[in-house]
C-alpha cells in the first residue's frame, strides 16, 4: 500500500474542485421538488387529490422562482431587470393556475394562498418597491 504524507493530501485537497455551497442548495431543492412530486402520485383520486396533483408543477416553480429571487443581487444589473421581469411573469402565470383549479365553489389552500404571497413579496423585495 503506497504511504500518503500530509503534503500529498494537501496537494491533492488544494486540486479538487472547490465546493459551491449554493449549487448543494438548488441540488437539495430539486431533490426535495423531486420527491414532492413523486409524492403527489400516491394523491387520492377525486377533485382535491386531482388539483393539488395537477398543481405540483405550479408549486414548484413559485418556490423556485421565490428562491432565486433571494438571490438576484448575484447578477449583473442588466441581467437583475430580466430576471424581476420573467419572475414576475412567471409568480402570475402560475398563481392564475392555482386559482384556476380552485373555482368550482372551493376556496384555495391556505398554503397555496401563502405560497402565492411569499412569491410575490419576494418580488416587491427583490425590486426594491417593497
Amino acid at each position: 500500500m503506497p504511504e500518503y504524507s500530509d503534503k500529498t493530501c494537501a496537494n491533492n485537497y488544494n486540486k479538487a474542485k472547490p465546493l459551491h455551497t449554493d449549487h448543494l442548495t438548488w441540488a437539495a431543492l430539486l431533490a426535495r421538488w423531486m420527491e414532492f412530486a413523486r409524492s403527489a402520485l400516491a394523491l387520492p383520486d377525486n377533485d382535491d387529490g386531482r388539483r393539488m396533483r395537477n398543481s405540483v408543477v405550479d408549486i414548484i416553480t413559485l418556490q423556485a422562482v421565490w428562491f432565486a429571487l433571494q438571490h438576484l443581487d448575484e447578477l449583473d444589473n442588466h441581467e437583475r431587470a430580466l430576471g424581476l421581469d420573467r419572475a414576475e411573469v412567471l409568480i402570475n402565470k402560475h398563481a392564475d393556475q392555482l386559482h384556476k383549479r380552485w373555482t368550482d365553489n372551493q376556496e384555495i389552500p391556505e398554503m397555496l394562498k401563502e405560497l402565492i404571497s411569499d412569491a410575490k413579496d419576494q418580488l416587491k423585495a427583490a425590486s426594491g418597491s417593497g
